[in-house]
């Protein structure tokens, strides 16, 4: 997982640089974690994410759109909750 990457694509996509770069350090932590390459079989990718993350309501922040992706997965799989972002301190300041 290029965090760099991935957070210059979701700061481009969702127009929310604050959050990019958490959900970017998270999404990376989860990737370094190896439990998505095991639960589904394929490397995390900045691809991935981004897909994910669309499919969240429209009307969702990028942080409340991560957390809500991963709460399916904690649903499905257990374990990906650790990975959720504070939606108050999704900012860096």
């Amino acid at each position: 997982m290029d965090r760099q990457e991935l957070e210059r694509v979701l700061s481009e996509t969702f127009d929310d640089t604050g959050a990019a770069a958490v959900v970017a350090r998270q999404a990376g932590d989860m990737a370094d974690g190896g439990q998505f390459d095991a639960d589904f079989g394929g490397e995390l990718t900045v691809e991935t994410v981004v897909e994910n993350l669309h499919d969240a309501p429209g009307e969702y922040s990028l942080a409340e759109r991560w957390n809500w992706w991963l709460g399916a997965l904690d649903i499905s799989h257990g374990g990906y909750a650790r990975f959720s972002v504070r939606p108050d301190v999704d900012r860096q300041s």
